[in-house]
C-alpha cells in the first residue's frame, strides 16, 4: 500500500499549532548530499522549523559537528536525540551521548516550563 507523507510545510505547521517545536531528526542518516541537505534545511527554515538535531544516537562525532554549523549556518536551535526505546534495545543507553558542539544554541534554552509530564 503506498503511503502518503504530508508535506513539509504541512507538517511544521501541526507541529507548531499543537505548541511544538519543528525539529528535522538525525539529518545525517538521510544520504543527502550537502547540496541536497541545505536544500531541505532551507525549505525547513523558510515552511517554520525551528531547529535541527546536531547530536543523535547514529551520529559521528564528525557529522555531529557539521550539523552544528549547519544549525548556526540556518539560525536553527540545536537538539539531542538518543533514539532510545528502552532498555530491550541495547544500541543506545538513556543519557549517554555527547553533549552539543560550541556553537548552535540549545532549542531548550527558551523553555520556561520544563517540568516532567
Amino acid at each position: 500500500v503506498p503511503s502518503r507523507w504530508a508535506s513539509l510545510q504541512d507538517a511544521v505547521a501541526w507541529i507548531k499549532a499543537a505548541g511544538g517545536q519543528a525539529v528535522i531528526a538525525h539529518p545525517a542518516r538521510y544520504s543527502l548530499t550537502r547540496t541536497k541537505l541545505r536544500k531541505l534545511l532551507g525549505e525547513f527554515v523558510t515552511a517554520g522549523g525551528e531547529g535541527l538535531e546536531v547530536v543523535s544516537g547514529a551520529h559521528t562525532p564528525d557529522e555531529s559537528r557539521t550539523m552544528a554549523l549547519h544549525a548556526r549556518d540556518f539560525g536553527l536551535s540545536a537538539s539531542i536525540g538518543s533514539d532510545y526505546h528502552g532498555p530491550e534495545h541495547g544500541w543506545i543507553d538513556l543519557g549517554r551521548l555527547p553533549d552539543l558542539p560550541a556553537g548552535p544554541v540549545p532549542i531548550w534554552s527558551d523553555w520556561t516550563d520544563t517540568t516532567p509530564l
